[in-house]
């Protein structure tokens, strides 16, 4: 399993699909399907019963999971980057803007 150029906090711009162009920030990842919950993208009805949570029950609106291939992490510039990785000083791997040139935390 390799790793993934998103995690969770990052800001990401959706690349197709619906919501192509929207950005947001990621809430979960999901590293065995490749998917990703993004704030505010992909929003579906959901159908649900009367519970504790959601005592009238209903359709309620909220987000499903992305494929993280359809993601671009978004730089501090505000504009999409690719990313890529390196080593720092200590020898550990970091993720860094191909863009810029600036590491990513």
């Amino acid at each position: 399993m390799s790793k993934l150029h998103v995690k969770k906090g990052d800001t990401v711009q959706v690349l197709s699909g619906n919501d192509k162009g929207k950005q947001g920030k990621v809430m979960s990842v999901d590293t065995e399907k490749n998917r990703a919950v993004v704030e505010g993208v992909r929003i579906v009805s959901k159908h649900t019963r009367p519970n504790a949570e959601h005592p009238q029950g209903g359709i309620i609106k909220q987000e499903a999971p992305i494929h993280i291939s359809n993601l671009m992490v978004v730089g501090k510039d505000g504009k999409p980057t690719r990313i890529g990785r390196k080593k720092d000083e200590n020898g550990k791997s970091v993720r860094y803007s191909k863009k810029t040139g600036e590491i990513i935390k």
